[in-house]
């Protein structure tokens, strides 16, 4: 394993730093500037950036991010206005498979972001702030590939995963857990919220953010109240 590989396990603080020292000017070095979000800080306190990919497939590894989109949480609000949706343009050609789930065609692609742009925009944008991503494996596994292509290493960061936080709560109540009840759609039924169009990455990430919201709301009632480390 890489020495930097094994930093990479420290706490995400102190690897923040250690990268600090060692990475050059940059779009990661200015993320790195900006201090992670204390596990301290009240949700209230806190900026969130709900975020979704969709993507070729789920191999980090072999596969490549098609789409980002993501919105803004601000004193337990969405911010509409701090939204953003754009196009990755891959390396690869798309195929039909795919295509038929998340509806980007390899004409559409050819009109987006080239991949070191979205990435560094997508730095910009999250720096200081704790995403929030329903089954967060997939993001977590995309922006690190991405980094380590990039720039020669995994990136710190703080992540909520909305679907982890209803799987602890279902186990504590010893709730069974159906088949694909922990999907977003069916998560979201259970808290009242509406059905949106799935496979959309913006759809998806304002419906995770409105779904963690339900979530704080109901873990508390005053989101002054509970910390962000009672959601990581």
């Amino acid at each position: 394993m890489m020495i930097s590989t094994l930093f990479s396990l420290l706490p995400q603080d102190l690897y923040r730093r250690y990268l600090l020292k060692r990475v050059a000017a940059g779009a990661l070095f200015r993320y790195l500037q900006i201090p992670l979000a204390s596990r301290k800080k009240t949700v209230f306190d806190t900026e969130f950036v709900a975020l979704d990919f969709e993507t070729s497939g789920l191999d980090a590894k072999n596969d490549r991010l098609l789409s980002i989109g993501y919105v803004v949480i601000r004193h337990g609000r969405i911010i509409l206005k701090e939204k953003n949706y754009y196009l990755v343009k891959p390396d690869i050609i798309m195929q039909a498979d795919n295509v038929a789930i998340h509806g980007i065609t390899d004409d559409a692609v050819q009109s987006g972001s080239g991949f070191a742009a979205a990435m560094e925009d997508l730095l910009s944008v999250i720096a200081g702030r704790v995403m929030i991503v329903h089954h967060a494996s997939v993001e977590k596994n995309f922006i690190n590939r991405a980094c380590q292509k990039l720039y020669g290493y995994a990136l710190p960061m703080r992540v909520i995963d909305t679907m982890k936080l209803a799987e602890k709560a279902m186990k504590q109540k010893q709730q069974p857990i159906a088949t694909n009840s922990l999907r977003l759609f069916n998560l979201r039924a259970q808290f009242g919220l509406p059905r949106y169009r799935a496979h959309n990455a913006l759809e998806d990430a304002i419906a995770t953010a409105e779904l963690f919201l339900a979530m704080a709301s109901r873990k508390a009632s005053d989101l002054h109240s509970c910390t962000l480390k009672d959601f990581l």
